[in-house]
């Protein structure tokens, strides 16, 4: 059966999730998170996507990206970042080959429901992988940027961000209270499973909106109907 093309739409936000080839590290130092980084910067700035969030984890990434105005940003911004960090790894380490475990797997969420769970759910990925106690203490990530650490040229906020507060330091503490509280294993895994699956997330109305947008089918089943589950990406 020939599989589906991705599901993207401009004008919502996508999370997307690219893992190592046999889940292989894609980061083995300080300068190969950095280029990553560079590279995003520079393709989504070419092709118009809005980075809101990211995390880039030893061994996959995840990225919160809204393409603003064409139907090919994302694919083209994932494309190009994708064939020049595999050259400079390769090139850094000795290595030849892939490095990617196939294309990208990504879906739309619904903003108003899960954006900021998305959010969420992003910056705490170092903490459910044990790799540090806090979301703050991880350095390849957005989580500093929201919670007044640092400024990531990388990061656009998304308008709903904006709504927590009316001053940045209003923002930066509902934020930070959002990621303390953290999210449901249910959300963890709809939000995991529907990026690998390449469905919708979103309820009846979101999801008949977006139908209307697409000739690709956007979800599997009917709407409301849970999602299967199987063990989370960490």
């Amino acid at each position: 059966m020939a599989r589906l093309p991705r599901l993207t739409v401009p004008g919502f936000p996508h999370h997307v999730i690219q893992r190592g080839n046999n889940r292989q590290r894609i980061f083995e130092t300080q300068a190969d998170y950095a280029f990553f980084l560079e590279l995003a910067q520079e393709h989504a700035s070419q092709f118009g996507v809005a980075i809101h969030a990211y995390v880039l984890m030893p061994n996959h990434i995840h990225l919160l990206a809204t393409p603003q105005t064409a139907q090919d940003a994302l694919p083209k911004m994932m494309q190009a970042v994708g064939r020049r960090y595999v050259r400079h790894f390769n090139d850094s380490h000795g290595r030849t080959g892939t490095l990617w475990e196939g294309r990208y797997k990504s879906t739309l969420v619904q903003t108003d429901r899960y954006l900021l769970a998305c959010m969420v759910y992003i910056d705490l990925n170092p903490v459910r992988a044990g790799l540090v106690s806090l979301a703050a203490d991880y350095p390849w990530s957005s989580h500093g940027h929201y919670i007044g650490l640092r400024v990531d040229p990388l990061i656009t906020p998304h308008p709903l961000e904006w709504a927590l507060g009316n001053t940045p330091f209003a923002r930066e503490a509902a934020y930070a209270a959002l990621v303390q509280q953290g999210i449901s294993t249910k959300q963890t895994l709809d939000l995991t499973q529907s990026a690998l699956r390449g469905w919708a997330l979103g309820d009846d109305r979101f999801v008949a909106e977006l139908q209307r947008q697409t000739p690709r089918r956007v979800v599997k089943a009917s709407a409301g109907r849970p999602i299967t589950k199987s063990p989370p990406v960490q």
